[in-house]
């Protein structure tokens, strides 16, 4: 036996746990996504709404701090929302070196309108789990946060 047929003899559970973990990550996703792109918004954009939607006004850095995102993407995203009435954009007035981000009217009407959608999406892509899978799952997936 080689040493890569040893190595992926030795490591085949968790291989085939991470395998399994992606699959069903990207069937969650899927599942998801669906209300979203219905809306014509890209998970990011959702994403920044629904952000703003439960945290209120916030400076651009905790936003993408938030959301896990790159600030390079984000710049692109925030010009875009900002361009098409979703949110605004201005100066932080504790800090003029900043900006905060916000909900606009059009930008709040489009988050309610489609988070029940979204909601539902998210029920059915856990419905194959009892709350006490999902308990243990959330306690599981927990022990992932300080990966480094």
């Amino acid at each position: 036996m080689n040493k890569l047929d040893k190595l992926l003899t030795e490591n085949q559970l968790d291989l085939k746990t991470m395998i399994v973990f992606r699959k069903a990550e990207r069937k969650i996703r899927a599942l998801e996504h669906r209300a979203i792109k219905e809306n014509k918004l890209t998970p990011t954009q959702f994403a920044v709404l629904e952000t703003l939607y439960s945290k209120g006004d916030l400076r651009i850095q905790d936003l993408i701090d938030k959301m896990l995102a790159t600030s390079g993407n984000m710049t692109v995203v925030i010009k875009n929302m900002v361009r098409d009435g979703l949110i605004f954009r201005t100066c932080d007035p504790h800090d003029r070196r900043s900006f905060l981000v916000g909900l606009t009217e059009q930008g709040r009407a489009k988050v309610e309108e489609i988070l029940p959608d979204h909601i539902r999406s998210v029920n059915a892509a856990l419905a194959v789990l009892d709350s006490q899978d999902k308990e243990d799952l959330i306690r599981i997936l927990k022990k992932f946060k300080n990966l480094s």
